[in-house]
């Protein structure tokens, strides 16, 4: 576990590694972690902004080629909130009511608010809101949303978003003091991913201790 956070906190070196190591796998790579933080909800914790930032980073750098990457992690994006509304929908509205163990419910729960609230705009917003964005497609899934009304807002979303953080990172990746100060950028996003997921862990624990 401490490695995986040790690999998340330094994605910058371990990407580096990973550039060298697998070659051109390295894109495949990438697609997995970002379909897996946007197609599965038990994944809401894998690094998605950052990545992408870094990964934009390195496409100035000459190591990867940043049309091709922004092009299938677009695709890896889009495809991950299909997978994850299909998931939705085939679960349900039961969701709201059976407690299942592999879903953070208090998040659920306040991305189901938020949906409620916005509606197929939530697809895009969550683009950018960590936890929002994994369980946004789902919730939009349980919801019964449209498909092709579901694709129009999941497209837009994963253009906006990919391309978004990875030209930010190609043209400011690369600069001293952005590049010196990386690591407190991506546990800023770390943390705003895991303390809503830390802060429902500890009130569920307390809250079955407490007598009713």
């Amino acid at each position: 576990m401490l490695d995986f956070l040790n690999m998340i906190v330094h994605i910058d070196q371990y990407l580096g590694v990973w550039v060298a190591q697998y070659g051109a796998w390295i894109y495949l790579v990438l697609f997995l972690i970002i379909f897996g933080e946007t197609g599965l909800v038990v994944l809401p914790f894998l690094p998605g902004d950052s990545l992408l930032f870094i990964a934009g980073a390195f496409g100035a750098s000459g190591l990867l080629d940043p049309v091709l990457l922004a092009a299938l992690l677009v695709f890896a994006a889009i495809l991950g909130n299909t997978v994850n509304y299909h998931i939705g929908r085939f679960i349900g509205p039961r969701v709201f009511v059976k407690n299942y163990r592999f879903l953070d419910r208090k998040a659920l729960m306040k991305t189901h608010a938020f949906y409620e609230k916005h509606g197929g705009k939530t697809i895009v917003l969550s683009r950018f809101l960590p936890i929002f964005r994994t369980f946004a497609p789902f919730v939009a899934g349980v919801a019964a949303m449209n498909v092709l009304r579901f694709q129009l807002f999941n497209i837009s979303g994963a253009i906006l978003w990919v391309v978004g953080f990875v030209t930010l990172g190609y043209f400011f990746g690369n600069v001293p003091i952005i590049k010196e100060h990386l690591n407190t950028i991506v546990l800023i996003g770390i943390s705003a991913a895991a303390v809503p997921v830390a802060v429902g862990a500890i009130w569920k624990l307390f809250s079955r201790k407490t007598p009713s």
